[in-house]
C-alpha cells in the first residue's frame, strides 16, 4: 500500500540531537571510501574503514526510523544480517561451490524469520505513532 510507505509525522530524534553524528558518519565515510578507492592497494584499510563508517551511520538511522513506526525499513533490515551471516562464513570457512545452495537456504530462512519479527514490530510501533497523532 501507498500510505504504508509514507512517513507518519516527524522523523524520530537521535539520542545526541542536535548533532548530527549519523548523517556526518555516512558523510565522512563516503570520503574515506572514495579516497581509500582512489589509491587503490594502499587504500584498502581506508576504504574498509570508510564502509564501515557509512554502514554504522546508514543502520542507525534506518534502524531509528523502522523502530520508531517513521518509515518501515524491514528489508534493509532483514537483508543485513543474511548478508553478514553468508559474507563471514565464506570468508572465515571458505567452503566448496557446492555448499553455496545450503548456505542460501540457511541466509533465506534468517531473513524470512527476520523479516515477519520486523515487519510486526514496525506495524506496532505505526499504529501507536498514528494512534499517538490522531490525539
Amino acid at each position: 500500500m501507498l500510505t504504508d510507505r509514507l512517513a507518519v509525522g516527524e522523523r524520530p530524534r537521535a539520542p545526541w540531537h542536535p548533532l548530527p553524528l549519523s548523517e556526518l558518519l555516512i558523510l565522512i565515510g563516503a570520503i574515506g571510501t572514495v579516497v581509500g578507492l582512489l589509491r587503490g592497494e594502499a587504500g584498502l584499510a581506508l576504504m574498509i574503514a570508510g564502509l564501515g563508517a557509512v554502514l554504522i551511520g546508514t543502520v542507525e538511522v534506518t534502524l531509528r526510523e523502522h523502530l520508531s513506526g517513521y518509515r518501515s525499513q524491514t528489508l534493509i533490515l532483514t537483508l543485513l544480517p543474511a548478508i553478514a551471516l553468508y559474507t563471514g562464513i565464506v570468508l572465515i570457512l571458505r567452503p566448496p561451490p557446492a555448499a553455496n545452495i545450503g548456505l542460501l537456504l540457511i541466509d533465506a530462512a534468517l531473513a524470512v524469520l527476520l523479516f515477519k519479527r520486523l515487519r510486526a514490530r514496525f506495524l506496532r510501533a505505526r499504529s501507536e505513532r498514528t494512534f499517538a497523532a490522531k490525539r
